[in-house]
């Protein structure tokens, strides 16, 4: 919106050519969201308090978790507004790949929202029944997926690319990029979703991992890094940088009032939304396996959730004391906020592999 105004005003103000270049944008962008978040947060953390719709915590969990009864919840209201209203604000809005994330984004919020209102305002023991939210979530999930495809601008779209192999393409067909795009979109989603079970767990990774998604993106839609860096040229792919930052700039202004102890909480909305974000991103890039690599920890906690299911119905035991891990580890004597750092370190390396990923072919 406001590049748009730039430009049409550029000729008798030449000064605001400066906004034409990406890096500026981005920057603004993180700034617009994270100023968002820390002006709006207190207003949501009152009405979330006026309404009375505050967490509900499992009798069968951690016992330090009673105390986080009535905490407001629904927090990724926050983080979804002024990751919006900033990439609305600074992004080039007739980018396809813009709208599709924006899309994405958009429908696993409201996704989340409806679990979250049946859960906290309507006081449903179950919130959205786990076979409507999987299936709405589907989807969603398989939209995007079809509307990447048949959009597609150059092979480079819909081409496999594995770190550390340079010369390493594999064209896919339709069903495999499609089905490729829904696991990473609705596996995301739910990975972020399990994570986040402690204050500031989820979002401190969720930020760590799209700056480095924003760099990918940024190299990848400029020709002469994407040459030199041996990645696959993503026409158009750059601006995506713009929607990275904004997640940044929202996901630290929500930190702020979600770190230990937290005054408010994520919730579905935002956990569903910001990973079903990072999956499509991953996506659009063409790279899966280095969104993975970095998303490490979220994968961690959806793999403990699985074996400790499928152990369970198989044998009949349990392999962790209580999955997600983080319980694990809570219910191990680990303090909340030490569990929280430590999952927090080890992002953050992995995100560096990640990022080594880029000249390490």
């Amino acid at each position: 919106m406001l590049l748009w105004l730039a430009n049409q005003m550029a000729t008798t103000f030449p000064i605001l050519k400066v906004f034409s270049y990406l890096t500026l944008r981005a920057i603004l962008a993180a700034i617009s969201a994270l100023f968002i978040s820390l002006l709006i947060g207190p207003w949501i953390i009152q009405r979330m308090h006026t309404n009375q719709i505050g967490q509900i915590v499992r009798n069968d969990g951690p016992q330090s978790h009673l105390k986080k009864t009535g905490t407001p919840t629904m927090g990724g209201l926050l983080i979804l507004t002024a990751i919006i209203i900033s990439t609305l604000l600074w992004s080039n809005l007739k980018n396809r790949f813009i709208w599709i994330i924006l899309g994405v984004t958009i429908f696993f919020g409201l996704i989340g929202f409806l679990d979250d209102y049946l859960k906290l305002v309507r006081k449903s023991s179950t919130g959205l029944i786990a076979r409507y939210k999987y299936f709405l979530q589907s989807i969603v999930g398989l939209s995007a997926a079809l509307v990447l495809w048949y959009t597609t601008n150059n092979i480079n779209d819909t081409t496999l690319f594995l770190p550390f192999l340079k010369n390493f393409a594999l064209p896919m067909s339709a069903f495999w990029f499609i089905s490729l795009t829904y696991l990473m979109v609705v596996g995301m989603s739910n990975a972020v979703n399990l994570t986040d079970g402690l204050d500031g767990l989820a979002i401190m990774p969720a930020v760590m991992v799209s700056g480095a998604l924003g760099i990918f993106a940024y190299a990848s839609g400029n020709s002469v890094f994407a040459s030199y860096l041996g990645i696959p040229l993503i026409s158009n792919s750059g601006e995506i940088l713009i929607f990275c930052a904004s997640l940044v700039g929202a996901g630290l202004g929500f930190l702020w009032f979600n770190t230990y102890p937290a005054q408010i909480f994520m919730g579905d909305i935002g956990a569903l939304a910001i990973g079903a974000a990072l999956g499509v991103i991953g996506v659009i890039i063409r790279q899966e396996v280095v969104l993975l690599i970095m998303s490490g920890i979220f994968v961690l906690e959806t793999a403990s959730v699985i074996l400790q299911v499928a152990s369970y119905k198989i044998t009949g035991k349990r392999i962790f004391i209580m999955a997600p891990i983080h319980h694990h580890y809570e219910l191990k004597g680990w303090a909340e906020p030490k569990i929280i750092v430590r999952f927090w370190i080890i992002t953050f390396f992995l995100v560096l592999a990640g990022l080594a990923t880029l000249k390490l072919r």
